[in-house]
């Protein structure tokens, strides 16, 4: 599908390394006939156990926290049905840690704990936790899933550290998202379909956007920059390829400052197999969020994909990400004020050299600290672990 694929990656590899490997999973698109039963299908040998829990990040905060529940009753039911030596939960939201602390209980087998962003801090910083009993209830869950946990795998450095606070002896091992080279980094006929069907692009420098389109993002601020280059670079086209509950103000704000289908494209969300060839005509590939200082920690898939792609990346935010980009010379932290950004990228696009050199530092980058197949074992390493030491 497309989003996130590190579960998929994790789990054939697994699979390919002998395992076998049972996932539980919601099917998040709307109800055909009204049906709710669980099916199975089996994806690159792992086993996928889905139940249809209709989810978009578009919903309501009412209406997704009701998704989260029904998909969290659901995951305990037939979770501890299932033979295992070990569970492993991958948050967010942290509620998932209920569903695969109840399996491992009711198996007597150890429980890892995946934390890919920091909860109940982001929520509770993004304003949707804002009452004192939902966030007691928050902290006291968040408590309960890093204590019950054997093993903990944080997405980044400070997703780590958010974690010690809370329990300091925590076994921790820093797994960040992946950049999946053999995907990205070789041109396939998919490359000449874009090219044929997207004349417009030509020879215009592409700065890309792949992602959700949620209020965390703060896409409209790539807008805003698009509107700031319209004529000082005008060779420079952003493309934003996504969905979510800001996709439809996003292209409302492209239209307002009139940059839609000039210098500024929107496109729905497509699959990971489509995305790639974007990712290799790209100049520069971006992530972008809001300014809360708590979203730093991120570990968003985009920055990895376009690593593997050897592209630069641009970021709006410091933390570990923009550390390693800079120490790297793969990329540059962009201004929050979208004049100033506008002027960083024209720069950096109008020398070749400069691009270059930060393709060349992003495939490095990514071979050497984030590829996928050597954090794969390095995953595999901390499930291992978690089992032999409950034995």
């Amino acid at each position: 599908m497309s989003g996130g694929t590190r579960s998929y990656e994790f789990a054939r590899r697994l699979v390919q390394s002998g395992h076998q490997v049972a996932v539980i999973a919601a099917d998040p698109r709307p109800l055909v006939d009204g049906s709710r039963d669980w099916y199975v299908t089996v994806e690159a040998g792992v086993q996928v156990h889905w139940v249809p829990v209709p989810y978009d990040n578009a919903m309501r905060p009412w209406r997704r926290i009701l998704a989260f529940a029904t998909f969290l009753l659901a995951a305990c039911r037939r979770a501890a049905r299932l033979p295992q030596d070990v569970v492993f939960a991958t948050s967010t939201p942290l509620t998932v840690a209920i569903p695969g602390a109840w399996s491992a209980t009711r198996n007597s087998v150890p429980f890892v704990l995946e934390v890919r962003d920091l909860w109940p801090t982001v929520p509770i910083a993004m304003g949707a936790l804002r009452s004192w009993p939902s966030r007691k209830v928050a902290f006291l869950l968040e408590r309960w899933a890093y204590g019950r946990a054997a093993e903990v795998i944080a997405l980044s450095p400070d997703m780590a550290n958010g974690v010690r606070k809370v329990r300091p002896n925590a076994s921790i091992t820093v797994i960040p998202n992946a950049a999946d080279r053999d995907l990205f980094g070789v041109p396939s006929g998919v490359d000449e379909q874009l090219a044929l069907e997207n004349s417009w692009l030509a020879e215009r420098r592409l700065i890309l956007y792949a992602g959700t389109f949620g209020r965390v993002n703060g896409v409209n601020y790539l807008v805003d920059v698009a509107g700031a280059m319209k004529d000082k670079c005008p060779e420079a086209v952003f493309v934003l390829i996504g969905g979510g509950a800001e996709f439809e103000r996003v292209h409302q704000r492209a239209r307002d400052l009139q940059v839609l289908g000039r210098n500024c494209f929107i496109f729905d969300r497509i699959p990971k197999h489509q995305i790639v060839a974007w990712f290799r005509r790209a100049s520069v590939v971006v992530s972008t969020v809001i300014d809360v200082p708590e979203l730093s920690a991120n570990s968003a898939n985009k920055v990895f994909d376009g690593l593997a792609a050897g592209r630069p990346v641009a970021v709006n935010h410091g933390g570990w990400i923009a550390e390693a980009l800079r120490e790297a010379g793969a990329g540059l932290e962009l201004s929050r004020d979208p004049a100033v950004a506008a002027d960083q990228l024209a720069t950096f696009l109008s020398s070749e050299e400069r691009i270059a050199s930060a393709s060349a530092a992003a495939r490095q980058l990514a071979a050497e600290d984030f590829d996928r197949n050597k954090l794969a074992v390095s995953f595999e390493a901390v499930l291992t672990k978690a089992v032999q030491e409950a034995k």
